[in-house]
């Protein structure tokens, strides 16, 4: 079911994203300030900025799993270590207990 949803909504992404493109046939310059681009479609225009999002986004989100994933072996390390020290200390004689 989740296949057959999946499929659906990319063909309904690509069903608009056709309109989009057949409604709006006009060219515009494009500027990105170390080059310009005389002609681009609008719909190209638009697809390349949404890749480009997507991607930063992706790198963002990557970046910051990495980090987590990091703190996640720092931290299991530090509690096996505590779990050990406190084990040892659990195994010796009490002393003064007078």
């Amino acid at each position: 079911m989740r296949r057959v949803a999946l499929i659906g909504l990319v063909a309904l992404i690509v069903l608009l994203a056709a309109i989009f493109a057949f409604i709006n046939p006009a060219r515009v310059p494009l500027d990105l300030g170390f080059v310009r681009i005389p002609d681009v479609p609008v719909p190209l225009a638009l697809a390349i900025a949404l890749a480009v999002g997507w991607g930063l986004g992706v790198l963002s989100a990557a970046t910051a799993v990495i980090r987590v994933t990091g703190d996640r072996r720092r931290l299991s390390r530090e509690l096996q270590l505590a779990e050990s020290e406190v084990k040892s200390l659990r195994s010796l004689p009490l002393q003064d207990a007078d």
